[in-house]
């Protein structure tokens, strides 16, 4: 029975090989290249952000679901030129949220059914306001970075310049900014929440012991 298991179990270098995965390598390839020109590196950037939804749907499409092609596709989802700040917030929260996942006995970082935050609970119950939010993220960064006249420029300067102008840019931008501001507060929820989980597993293990 053990044996039949075993060779039911999938090969460490299969798992690397997935489908899924292999989007997730072009993703991240796709991140790191043509840094000197910003025009081609936001047309690549937005593609590899495209190819989000493509990985998980062959993820699900093939039964090729992962948990390293998931903590993947969480770093793959992070630009690293912009922010840094608010990206380290961005993976800091995620990380917390996955582990709290596993130890919390969930299948899905994203099953917050029990959150104590409204506002977590309506993110992940609501694929649509998810979507505006991740995607106003995405194009709020790349609009800063085709604008800003120099890479050294303060992207607030850029933006208060922009939203000062009337025009289709400023309308644009602001869409923008009011969901990459929701996904950041969230982002802060769901860190507290998730080191909250973390924390009463250590002390129900505490009393336990």
């Amino acid at each position: 029975m053990a044996a039949n298991k075993a060779k039911q179990r999938p090969a460490k270098l299969s798992v690397y090989l997935y489908i899924p995965n292999l989007v997730g390598y072009l993703r991240v390839l796709l991140n790191c290249i043509a840094f000197s020109n910003k025009t081609l590196f936001s047309l690549l950037y937005f593609f590899s952000f495209c190819c989000d939804a493509v990985d998980g749907w062959c993820a699900r499409k093939f039964n090729q679901v992962s948990t390293f092609g998931a903590v993947l596709d969480m770093v793959t989802d992070r630009p690293s030129l912009v922010f840094l700040s608010l990206l380290a917030l961005d993976i800091a929260s995620h990380w917390l949220q996955m582990y709290s996942t596993f130890l919390s006995g969930k299948t899905s970082h994203k099953d917050v059914k029990d959150s104590t935050s409204w506002l977590c609970r309506l993110y992940y119950g609501n694929r649509m306001l998810m979507g505006y939010c991740c995607v106003s993220c995405e194009v709020l960064y790349i609009i800063l970075l085709l604008i800003a006249k120099k890479q050294t420029e303060d992207l607030m300067n850029v933006v208060v310049e922009s939203l000062t102008q009337i025009s289709p840019l400023s309308i644009l931008l602001t869409l923008n900014i009011f969901g990459w501001l929701i996904k950041q507060i969230i982002n802060v929820i769901q860190m507290k929440t998730a080191a909250d989980v973390c924390v009463l597993y250590d002390i129900e293990k505490h009393h336990k012991a």
